[in-house]
Protein backbone atom coordinates (compact mmCIF):
# COMPACT_ATOMS: atom_id res chain seq x y z
CA UNK A 1 0.00 0.00 0.00
CA UNK A 2 1.06 3.03 -0.61
CA UNK A 3 1.41 5.66 2.07
CA UNK A 4 0.65 9.66 2.58
CA UNK A 5 4.61 10.33 2.55
CA UNK A 6 4.70 8.26 -1.33
CA UNK A 7 1.87 9.52 -2.30
CA UNK A 8 2.78 13.65 -1.82
CA UNK A 9 6.00 12.74 -2.98
CA UNK A 10 4.57 10.89 -6.21
CA UNK A 11 2.88 14.34 -6.66
CA UNK A 12 5.89 16.37 -6.63
CA UNK A 13 7.00 14.21 -8.87
CA UNK A 14 4.29 13.77 -11.57
CA UNK A 15 4.31 18.22 -11.48
CA UNK A 16 7.95 17.85 -11.81
CA UNK A 17 7.55 15.76 -14.99
CA UNK A 18 4.50 17.81 -16.70
CA UNK A 19 5.87 20.86 -15.88
CA UNK A 20 9.37 20.04 -17.45
CA UNK A 21 7.33 18.89 -20.80
CA UNK A 22 5.32 22.11 -20.68
CA UNK A 23 8.31 24.11 -20.44
CA UNK A 24 9.64 22.73 -23.77
CA UNK A 25 8.75 25.49 -25.61
CA UNK A 26 11.45 27.68 -24.11
CA UNK A 27 14.15 24.51 -25.10
CA UNK A 28 13.71 24.04 -28.44
CA UNK A 29 14.24 27.28 -29.67
CA UNK A 30 17.94 27.34 -28.28
CA UNK A 31 18.94 24.72 -30.48
CA UNK A 32 18.69 26.99 -33.71
CA UNK A 33 19.66 27.34 -36.25
CA UNK A 34 19.65 23.68 -36.48
CA UNK A 35 16.32 22.78 -38.09
CA UNK A 36 13.10 20.74 -36.71
CA UNK A 37 14.42 17.09 -38.61
CA UNK A 38 18.07 17.60 -37.63
CA UNK A 39 16.85 18.62 -33.68
CA UNK A 40 15.07 15.12 -34.10
CA UNK A 41 17.29 13.62 -35.43
CA UNK A 42 19.79 14.29 -33.23
CA UNK A 43 17.46 13.83 -30.15
CA UNK A 44 16.54 10.24 -30.98
CA UNK A 45 20.43 9.17 -30.77
CA UNK A 46 21.03 11.47 -27.69
CA UNK A 47 18.20 9.84 -26.22
CA UNK A 48 19.33 6.03 -26.92
CA UNK A 49 22.40 6.78 -25.42
CA UNK A 50 20.49 8.16 -22.01
CA UNK A 51 18.40 5.37 -22.13
CA UNK A 52 20.89 2.85 -22.47
CA UNK A 53 23.08 4.09 -19.58
CA UNK A 54 19.67 4.42 -17.51
CA UNK A 55 18.68 0.97 -18.16
CA UNK A 56 22.68 0.11 -17.76
CA UNK A 57 22.64 1.69 -14.07
CA UNK A 58 19.30 0.24 -12.88
CA UNK A 59 20.20 -3.12 -13.75
CA UNK A 60 17.31 -3.32 -16.24
CA UNK A 61 18.91 -4.60 -19.57
CA UNK A 62 17.55 -7.83 -19.30
CA UNK A 63 14.09 -6.83 -19.12
CA UNK A 64 15.34 -4.51 -22.63
CA UNK A 65 16.53 -8.32 -24.19
CA UNK A 66 13.51 -9.85 -23.22
CA UNK A 67 11.37 -7.01 -24.89
CA UNK A 68 13.59 -7.66 -28.04
CA UNK A 69 13.16 -11.41 -28.13
CA UNK A 70 9.33 -10.95 -28.11
CA UNK A 71 7.56 -10.87 -31.44
CA UNK A 72 4.42 -8.89 -30.42
CA UNK A 73 6.25 -6.37 -28.73
CA UNK A 74 8.37 -5.45 -31.35
CA UNK A 75 5.75 -5.04 -33.55
CA UNK A 76 3.71 -2.78 -31.69
CA UNK A 77 7.00 -0.97 -30.78
CA UNK A 78 8.14 -0.16 -33.77
CA UNK A 79 4.69 1.35 -35.02
CA UNK A 80 4.74 3.51 -31.64
CA UNK A 81 8.54 4.84 -32.65
CA UNK A 82 7.37 6.03 -36.30
CA UNK A 83 4.09 7.67 -34.24
CA UNK A 84 6.10 9.28 -31.94
CA UNK A 85 8.94 10.52 -34.27
CA UNK A 86 6.07 12.19 -36.26
CA UNK A 87 5.28 13.57 -33.20
CA UNK A 88 8.10 15.05 -31.73
CA UNK A 89 9.33 16.34 -34.95
CA UNK A 90 5.98 18.06 -35.82
CA UNK A 91 6.40 19.83 -32.24
CA UNK A 92 9.59 20.82 -32.36
CA UNK A 93 8.57 22.31 -35.97
CA UNK A 94 5.29 23.73 -34.10
CA UNK A 95 7.64 25.11 -31.47
CA UNK A 96 10.35 26.93 -33.95
CA UNK A 97 7.81 28.22 -36.48
CA UNK A 98 6.72 30.22 -33.24
CA UNK A 99 3.01 28.20 -33.43
CA UNK A 100 3.35 26.98 -29.88
CA UNK A 101 -0.28 27.78 -28.73
CA UNK A 102 -0.81 25.89 -31.43
CA UNK A 103 0.98 22.82 -30.38
CA UNK A 104 -0.55 23.40 -26.82
CA UNK A 105 -3.70 22.75 -28.70
CA UNK A 106 -2.59 19.37 -30.11
CA UNK A 107 -2.59 18.23 -26.36
CA UNK A 108 -5.27 19.70 -25.21
CA UNK A 109 -7.60 17.94 -27.67
CA UNK A 110 -5.60 14.26 -27.31
CA UNK A 111 -7.81 12.89 -24.53
CA UNK A 112 -10.80 13.42 -26.86
CA UNK A 113 -8.53 12.09 -29.84
CA UNK A 114 -7.62 9.23 -27.70
CA UNK A 115 -11.09 8.25 -26.73
CA UNK A 116 -12.53 8.54 -30.73
CA UNK A 117 -10.14 6.39 -31.62
CA UNK A 118 -10.43 3.96 -29.23
CA UNK A 119 -14.13 4.07 -30.23
CA UNK A 120 -13.16 3.33 -33.96
CA UNK A 121 -10.28 1.26 -33.35
CA UNK A 122 -11.12 -0.47 -30.29
CA UNK A 123 -14.97 -0.74 -30.86
CA UNK A 124 -15.25 0.70 -27.26
CA UNK A 125 -18.20 2.39 -25.89
CA UNK A 126 -18.67 5.97 -24.81
CA UNK A 127 -21.62 7.04 -22.14
CA UNK A 128 -23.76 10.53 -23.25
CA UNK A 129 -21.60 13.16 -21.69
CA UNK A 130 -18.35 11.80 -23.33
CA UNK A 131 -19.89 12.37 -26.55
CA UNK A 132 -21.17 15.43 -25.59
CA UNK A 133 -17.64 16.24 -25.07
CA UNK A 134 -16.07 15.02 -28.34
CA UNK A 135 -18.97 16.84 -30.65
CA UNK A 136 -18.23 20.04 -28.76
CA UNK A 137 -14.11 19.27 -29.10
CA UNK A 138 -15.23 18.86 -32.79
CA UNK A 139 -17.14 22.34 -32.52
CA UNK A 140 -13.95 23.61 -30.99
CA UNK A 141 -11.74 22.70 -33.96
CA UNK A 142 -13.99 23.53 -36.53
CA UNK A 143 -14.23 26.82 -35.04
CA UNK A 144 -10.09 27.36 -34.84
CA UNK A 145 -10.08 25.88 -38.53
CA UNK A 146 -12.41 28.82 -39.96
CA UNK A 147 -10.24 31.67 -38.23
CA UNK A 148 -6.61 30.30 -38.88
CA UNK A 149 -8.22 29.44 -42.74
CA UNK A 150 -6.90 25.67 -42.58
CA UNK A 151 -7.31 23.21 -40.74
CA UNK A 152 -5.08 23.80 -37.60
CA UNK A 153 -2.58 21.18 -39.38
CA UNK A 154 0.23 21.04 -36.28
CA UNK A 155 -2.33 20.48 -33.68
CA UNK A 156 -4.18 17.79 -35.28
CA UNK A 157 -0.83 15.86 -36.60
CA UNK A 158 0.11 15.89 -32.57
CA UNK A 159 -2.97 14.89 -31.34
CA UNK A 160 -3.71 12.11 -33.56
CA UNK A 161 -0.15 10.63 -33.92
CA UNK A 162 -0.03 10.56 -29.73
CA UNK A 163 -3.17 9.26 -29.28
CA UNK A 164 -2.09 6.21 -31.56
CA UNK A 165 0.98 5.75 -29.62
CA UNK A 166 -0.87 5.66 -26.58
CA UNK A 167 -3.03 2.82 -27.87
CA UNK A 168 0.02 1.28 -29.45
CA UNK A 169 1.66 1.19 -26.08
CA UNK A 170 -1.15 0.07 -24.06
CA UNK A 171 -1.24 -2.74 -26.28
CA UNK A 172 2.13 -3.78 -26.09
CA UNK A 173 2.15 -3.32 -22.21
CA UNK A 174 6.12 -2.82 -21.83
CA UNK A 175 7.48 -0.40 -19.01
CA UNK A 176 7.90 3.12 -20.24
CA UNK A 177 11.88 3.29 -20.16
CA UNK A 178 12.33 -0.30 -21.76
CA UNK A 179 10.00 0.69 -24.26
CA UNK A 180 11.51 4.57 -24.73
CA UNK A 181 14.76 2.50 -25.62
CA UNK A 182 13.49 0.57 -28.13
CA UNK A 183 11.86 2.74 -29.84
CA UNK A 184 15.13 5.02 -30.08
CA UNK A 185 17.03 2.10 -31.30
CA UNK A 186 14.47 1.66 -34.29
CA UNK A 187 14.56 5.35 -35.11
CA UNK A 188 18.54 5.34 -34.48
CA UNK A 189 19.81 3.89 -38.05
CA UNK A 190 17.73 6.64 -39.55
CA UNK A 191 18.23 9.13 -37.64
CA UNK A 192 22.25 8.53 -37.65
CA UNK A 193 22.28 8.25 -41.00
CA UNK A 194 20.59 11.50 -41.87
CA UNK A 195 22.99 13.20 -39.38
CA UNK A 196 25.98 11.69 -41.26
CA UNK A 197 24.29 13.33 -44.94
CA UNK A 198 24.31 16.41 -43.38
CA UNK A 199 27.72 16.73 -42.23
CA UNK A 200 28.60 15.30 -45.71
CA UNK A 201 26.61 17.96 -47.54
CA UNK A 202 27.95 20.83 -45.11
CA UNK A 203 24.37 21.61 -43.83
CA UNK A 204 24.70 20.31 -40.18
CA UNK A 205 24.96 22.66 -37.14
CA UNK A 206 26.33 20.29 -34.56
CA UNK A 207 30.20 21.60 -35.03
CA UNK A 208 29.75 24.74 -36.56
CA UNK A 209 28.16 26.62 -34.04
CA UNK A 210 30.57 26.43 -31.20
CA UNK A 211 30.80 24.33 -28.40
CA UNK A 212 27.68 26.03 -26.55
CA UNK A 213 25.38 24.93 -28.99
CA UNK A 214 26.88 21.51 -29.53
CA UNK A 215 27.09 20.67 -26.17
CA UNK A 216 23.12 21.46 -25.63
CA UNK A 217 22.38 19.45 -28.58
CA UNK A 218 23.55 16.77 -26.62
CA UNK A 219 21.24 17.87 -24.04
CA UNK A 220 18.50 16.48 -25.92
CA UNK A 221 18.98 13.08 -24.07
CA UNK A 222 18.90 14.14 -20.58
CA UNK A 223 15.94 16.37 -21.32
CA UNK A 224 13.66 13.69 -23.08
CA UNK A 225 14.72 11.09 -20.02
CA UNK A 226 14.33 13.01 -17.43
CA UNK A 227 10.59 13.79 -17.43
CA UNK A 228 10.11 10.37 -18.34
CA UNK A 229 11.79 8.94 -15.11
CA UNK A 230 10.08 11.71 -13.06
CA UNK A 231 6.22 10.08 -14.53
CA UNK A 232 7.41 6.59 -13.80
CA UNK A 233 8.24 7.11 -10.34
CA UNK A 234 5.12 9.19 -9.78
CA UNK A 235 3.23 6.28 -11.89
CA UNK A 236 3.75 3.82 -8.94
CA UNK A 237 2.63 6.35 -5.98
CA UNK A 238 -0.09 8.08 -6.87
CA UNK A 239 -3.17 7.42 -8.59
CA UNK A 240 -3.76 7.50 -12.11
CA UNK A 241 -6.68 9.88 -12.12
CA UNK A 242 -4.56 12.00 -10.33
CA UNK A 243 -2.04 11.84 -13.25
CA UNK A 244 -4.26 11.64 -15.32
CA UNK A 245 -5.82 15.64 -13.84
CA UNK A 246 -2.28 16.40 -14.09
CA UNK A 247 -1.64 15.79 -17.65
CA UNK A 248 -3.04 19.13 -18.53
CA UNK A 249 -0.47 21.09 -16.70
CA UNK A 250 2.20 20.50 -19.66
CA UNK A 251 -0.54 22.15 -22.22
CA UNK A 252 -1.69 24.43 -20.10
CA UNK A 253 1.90 26.12 -19.15
CA UNK A 254 2.89 25.80 -23.14
CA UNK A 255 -0.54 27.81 -24.07
CA UNK A 256 0.86 30.11 -21.32
CA UNK A 257 4.21 30.14 -22.62
CA UNK A 258 2.57 31.11 -26.09
CA UNK A 259 0.75 33.94 -24.64
CA UNK A 260 2.40 35.36 -22.24
CA UNK A 261 6.02 35.15 -22.84
CA UNK A 262 5.79 34.61 -26.80
CA UNK A 263 3.31 37.16 -27.78
CA UNK A 264 1.46 34.60 -29.98
CA UNK A 265 -1.55 36.33 -30.63
CA UNK A 266 -4.87 35.13 -30.05
CA UNK A 267 -7.91 36.52 -31.94
CA UNK A 268 -11.18 36.24 -30.50
CA UNK A 269 -11.96 33.25 -32.57
CA UNK A 270 -9.40 31.69 -31.13
CA UNK A 271 -10.61 31.91 -27.82
CA UNK A 272 -13.47 30.73 -28.46
CA UNK A 273 -12.24 27.58 -30.10
CA UNK A 274 -9.88 27.10 -27.07
CA UNK A 275 -12.42 27.77 -24.36
CA UNK A 276 -14.64 25.60 -26.28
CA UNK A 277 -11.71 22.55 -25.70
CA UNK A 278 -11.66 23.75 -22.33
CA UNK A 279 -15.66 23.07 -21.52
CA UNK A 280 -15.17 19.80 -23.43
CA UNK A 281 -12.09 18.74 -21.35
CA UNK A 282 -14.07 19.86 -18.02
CA UNK A 283 -16.75 17.88 -19.05
CA UNK A 284 -14.88 14.77 -19.85
CA UNK A 285 -13.02 14.76 -16.98
CA UNK A 286 -15.62 15.76 -14.56
CA UNK A 287 -17.87 12.75 -16.17
CA UNK A 288 -14.43 10.12 -15.51
CA UNK A 289 -14.61 11.54 -12.13
CA UNK A 290 -18.21 10.87 -11.46
CA UNK A 291 -18.09 7.21 -12.97
CA UNK A 292 -14.30 6.56 -11.45
CA UNK A 293 -14.07 3.76 -14.25
CA UNK A 294 -13.36 5.77 -17.62
CA UNK A 295 -13.10 3.57 -20.77
CA UNK A 296 -9.87 1.56 -20.36
CA UNK A 297 -7.71 1.85 -23.23
CA UNK A 298 -8.58 6.15 -23.63
CA UNK A 299 -8.00 6.11 -20.02
CA UNK A 300 -4.47 4.45 -20.23
CA UNK A 301 -3.53 6.32 -23.13
CA UNK A 302 -4.53 9.62 -22.25
CA UNK A 303 -2.11 9.07 -18.96
CA UNK A 304 0.72 8.12 -20.74
CA UNK A 305 3.85 11.28 -20.23
CA UNK A 306 3.34 13.72 -22.97
CA UNK A 307 6.15 13.27 -24.54
CA UNK A 308 7.01 16.41 -27.02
Amino acid sequence: MTTPAKQRQGFVLGVLAYVMWGAFPLYWPLLKPSGAAEILAHRVVWSLLTMALVLALAGRMEQLRRLVANPRARRLLTVAAVTIAFNWGTYIYGVNSHRVVETSLGYFINPLVTVLLAVIVLGERLRPLQWIALAIGAIAVLAIAIEYGRPPWIALILAMSFGTYGLVKKQANVDAVESLTFETIVLAPIAFGYLVWLGFAGHQHFTNEGPGHAALIMTTGIVTALPLLCFGAAAIRVPMTTLGLLQYLAPILQFLLGVLALNEHMTTMRWVGFGLVWLALTIFTADALRNQRPISAAVAASELPVRT
